[in-house]
């Protein structure tokens, strides 16, 4: 072995062939998996230790491109960062250290959840003004719908009734003819879901709506457009399997859509998975770029919920998703001096926000992280390190060619 190949070994990395980028010689599920927890506690803590006592609206920063938008901030971070982890908080306490972590957030969690909705708290958020509040009632009604044994069941019944008071004030708000009809359709099936009101009409406009906008090979437009942008991963496909699990448990006739939509969406997620490049970098296209490895929500769900593609390696998928949260995290200047997030996708990139883009919004970045509510028992975890496929074929790997999904509409 050279003298700096030596080297590089004793530290634990190598050099990439094409770019000169040090990266980790190899990975495993236990080191990946930690590291993961570690900056899923670094990213929700200040958040839900915030929301817990009541004091969000006090001490998040205002970051905002548009002042305007600071006061919807509070909502927007609560409600993302519980829809990001709940997954890893479905798996319940333990023993083990990350367990108690677990633990820990369980609790802040249930008592954020109480003190956001309560209408006597003074930490209650605000559910009906402005369009915004729709959007982040629903991150937070898909939380509760991935995780309802943690997070909705352990809430007293005054709780529960402040949590569906809350979901309902959304109701004033109209959402437009796009992605956002998933909105109201999420708040309606957790609603449905926990009480038996039925409130369908949204639901089924969403789900038919989405059909209509199915555009091939997987994607759908966003609206009857094709935006070229992440929104069929920060939204769209995760939000139609939340809503079309609820249709299932409900035995309602738009359930039949559910063999199609997750055939679609492993086509998705195959497309997502091949994103990613040998370095962990991924093309940064489309608005809401600030939203860092959140972009592969639908990757990371999809793991999660064992419904990968067949010619996909669970391994691969983990060694790649840890790939691109590591190289977006490990970036300088991701959080302020506080431990809030800053805006950009590595880094602090300020030129990169939206004007819809204020430092609540940032958390969405912990959707990317719903493949830890697999069990670190889980083969997914457990078995060893594997290349992903644009690793794979940059080293030159005789990959099978990529392939067109053709489904009739």
């Amino acid at each position: 072995m050279k003298p700096l190949s030596r080297l590089l070994l004793t530290f634990g990395l190598i050099i990439s062939p094409l770019c000169g980028i040090a990266a980790p010689e190899s990975q495993n599920g236990q080191t990946d998996r930690e590291y993961t927890v570690s900056q899923l506690e670094k990213i929700a803590g200040p958040v839900l230790r915030a929301a817990a006592d009541g004091s969000l609206k006090e001490v998040l920063p205002d970051y905002s491109k548009d002042q305007k938008r600071s006061k919807f901030a509070p909502l927007e971070a609560f409600g993302r960062t519980l829809c990001g982890i709940a997954p890893w908080l479905s798996l319940g306490p333990d023993e083990t250290s990350e367990g108690q972590v677990r633990t820990e957030f369980l609790d802040l969690a249930r008592r954020g959840l109480v003190s956001t909705t309560q209408k006597d708290s003074p930490g209650r958020l605000a559910f009906s003004e402005g369009g915004q509040a729709l959007v982040d009632t629903a991150f937070l009604a898909q939380a509760l719908l991935e995780a309802p044994s943690q997070l909705w069941d352990p809430l007293s019944d005054a709780g529960k009734a402040g949590v569906i008071e809350a979901l309902k004030e959304t109701r004033v708000i109209q959402p437009g003819q796009n992605n956002w009809l998933l909105f109201s359709a999420l708040v309606e099936s957790a609603i449905w879901k926990f009480t038996g009101e039925e409130n369908l009409a949204p639901i089924e406009t969403a789900l038919t709506k989405h059909e209509e906008w199915y555009l091939g090979d997987g994607t759908y437009g966003d609206g009857a457009e094709l935006h070229w942008d992440y929104y069929n991963s920060f939204v769209i496909q995760p939000a139609m399997l939340a809503v079309l699990d609820v249709c299932v448990e409900k035995g309602h006739p738009l359930a039949k859509m559910r063999p199609t939509v997750i055939e679609r969406a492993r086509r998705y997620a195959a497309v997502q998975e091949r994103m990613i490049s040998p370095e962990g970098s991924y093309p940064v296209i489309g608005r809401s770029a600030t939203y860092r490895f959140g972009a592969f929500q639908h990757l990371a769900l999809m793991a999660f919920r064992r419904e990968l593609p067949a010619d996909l390696r669970p391994a691969g998928v983990r060694c790649a998703l840890t790939a691109v949260i590591r190289r977006t995290l490990d970036a300088p200047n991701t959080l302020d001096a506080q431990g809030w997030l800053l805006p950009g996708a590595v880094g602090h990139q300020p030129s990169m926000r939206d004007p819809y883009i204020n430092t609540g919004s940032l958390y969405l970045c912990l959707f990317g992280m719903k493949h830890l509510g697999l069990p670190a028992d889980d083969a997914f975890w457990v078995d060893p390190a594997e290349p992903w496929t644009q690793k794979r074929i940059w080293s030159g790997e005789d990959v099978p060619g990529d392939h067109v999904l053709r489904l009739k509409k």
